[in-house]
């Protein structure tokens, strides 16, 4: 992708889930500089450009940052995936990990100059799954924090929903999961977008809803 638009700074360089400027993120968040974006859902498939464009809505608003990786490397595959997000990040961030217990890590982060992004609540529900927590309980205590935080925190998640029919029991459960956790936190979210193509679509905003592009 930076080969084909050509050698620009860092700062500048349009990478998928990139392409709006800081005017522009502000101007469809109806949100300035300095103001709290709350609570916000980032949702997109794999390899959508979703954590991209989260990192650029929270670099928007502060100069320091908390990044809350839910992921656990339990393969080289996974070590590699880890590797690439950390080093797409600069020295701006603060990375923290812990797969499980969310809502006491959100409790113990928060502040107010300082936004959260956690990346990503698919696999924090997959790793309860394998721990064999009681999911309807952990997204109920994740959803009755929410409103309690301070300062920014915005979560990005796959959306799983949209494929065939998984073909066994469990992967129809943790899809159903999903489904309810998404809502769940859209339903507090002051904004959700979904990305596609690194395009954002915003479908929920502090100015209204609906679908802005």
């Amino acid at each position: 992708m930076a080969t084909a638009l050509g050698r620009q700074s860092r700062s500048t360089t349009l990478e998928p889930g990139n392409l709006l400027d800081a005017r522009e993120r502000d101007s469809i968040l109806g949100r300035r500089k300095g103001q709290d974006l709350s609570i916000t859902l980032v949702l997109g498939g794999a390899r959508s450009g979703k954590s991209s464009y989260a990192e650029s809505l929270i670099l928007g608003q502060a100069e320091r940052a908390l990044y809350l990786a839910t992921s656990e490397a339990f393969d080289g595959e996974m070590t590699d995936r880890v590797r690439q997000h950390r080093e797409r990040r600069d020295a701006r961030w603060e990375t923290f990990e812990e797969p499980l217990d969310l809502v006491s890590a959100l409790l113990n982060s928060m502040h107010t100059d300082r936004p959260i992004l956690v990346d990503c609540l698919t696999l924090w529900l997959s790793n309860l799954v394998h721990a064999e927590r009681d999911i309807e309980a952990e997204i109920a205590a994740l959803v009755a924090v929410l409103p309690k935080l301070v300062g920014t925190v915005v979560f990005v998640s796959n959306e799983v929903g949209l494929g065939i029919v998984p073909d066994n029991a469990l992967a129809r459960r943790f899809r159903d999961h999903a489904g309810r956790l998404h809502q769940s936190i859209a339903a507090v979210a002051g904004t959700v977008v979904f990305v596609a193509a690194g395009l954002p679509m915003i479908l929920k905003s502090p100015s209204g809803t609906g679908p802005s592009r």
